[in-house]
């Protein structure tokens, strides 16, 4: 049977005479779920407290415990969001310039599917649909960016170095994916514990945590399929091997 949509109050007293949760201030306790929303709340962050066989919070749990895991966890994702935007910012960086130093400036370069790793069918899909997307979305059309709209209305071109700072993580990511090796070789080169390959993996993990973050999804339990390979620095650093969806690990050479 579907949940029924319950106000407030009745939540408040499904929390507390139904679950066994404490609330000392009923009308804060109103408030936050007035700003967070019950789902968010006590559906995202309720896992630790409850008693499994009974389905009811433990004993002596309080409302305000609730609230303080998701505000560590909030702060959490503050933080982490903080260096994935440098990271990103860094690739992008990276990506434009070596890019354009092989191919040049003109917006044809990066709509043409030559210039990628046009090699197997799956890729060819890929590329096409990369290159659609930044014709279409960027070049061929008007965009909102009033940088892109500026540098097409005077120069008729849109350089990557310009259009880099308009695309996702998740659309740097794939580029990057796409690239020739000998080009992604050449970026990897900026990070002194990383190969071509690497990066790869590691850009790929970092667009889902980047996307966690950004979307308020829980992190502190976040998990991906996709994990990165064994690196020196986990020696250097004492962390053990084959330890995979850990985000700090994820974070540490982009940091050196």
């Amino acid at each position: 049977m579907p949940k029924p949509f319950l106000t407030y109050t009745q939540q408040i007293d499904k929390l507390r005479n139904e679950k066994n949760l404490i609330i000392d201030d009923e009308n804060s306790a109103i408030d936050t779920l007035h700003q967070i929303g019950y789902f968010k709340l006590i559906g995202g962050y309720k896992h630790l407290f409850k008693n499994k066989t009974t389905g009811k919070y433990k004993d002596n749990t309080h409302f305000e415990d609730i609230v303080a895991l998701y505000t560590f966890d909030e702060a959490l994702r503050e933080l982490n969001l903080k260096y994935i935007l440098k990271a990103e910012q860094h690739l992008k960086s990276l990506i434009s310039y070596h890019f354009c130093d092989r191919f040049g400036e003109s917006q044809t370069a990066y709509l043409t599917q030559t210039n990628y790793e046009y090699t197997t069918n799956r890729n060819k899909q890929d590329i096409n649909k990369l290159v659609k997307l930044l014709g279409d979305k960027y070049v061929n059309n008007k965009t909102d960016y009033l940088y892109i709209e500026h540098t097409k209305t005077k120069h008729g071109n849109l350089p990557l170095w310009v259009l880099i700072n308009a695309l996702t993580f998740g659309n740097i990511s794939k580029m990057y994916s796409l690239f020739t090796q000998s080009l992604r070789i050449s970026i990897s080169k900026n990070y002194a514990c990383l190969n071509e390959k690497q990066l790869g993996q590691i850009t790929t993990v970092l667009t889902k945590f980047r996307n966690a973050c950004a979307h308020g999804e829980r992190l502190f339990t976040y998990k991906t399929s996709d994990s990165i390979p064994d690196l020196p620095i986990h020696k250097k650093l004492g962390i053990a091997k084959k330890v995979y969806n850990i985000f700090m690990e994820k974070m540490t050479c982009f940091q050196l």
